[in-house]
């Protein structure tokens, strides 16, 4: 999962206070859940699917398809 954290927000060229500030949190803290050093909560997997338009099955790696389910 933190893999693909890190992937999906490099693939869009943004840094992780980008991300964090879109998720209204600290860039430290954002680090933690990209690292793998602090769980990931819920609401913050579904800001992040939202903004990247994906699923969050596909951020902790349920599936490969990346695209959003209808």
């Amino acid at each position: 999962m933190y893999k693909r954290l890190k992937e999906l927000r490099l693939n869009k060229n943004l840094t992780q206070n980008q991300i964090a500030n879109h998720l209204q949190i600290t860039s430290p803290q954002y680090s933690l859940y990209e690292t793998g050093k602090r769980p990931v909560p819920l609401s913050i997997l579904s800001k992040l699917a939202k903004f990247y338009n994906t699923s969050i099955d596909y951020i902790v790696g349920d599936t490969d398809q990346q695209t959003r389910y209808k």
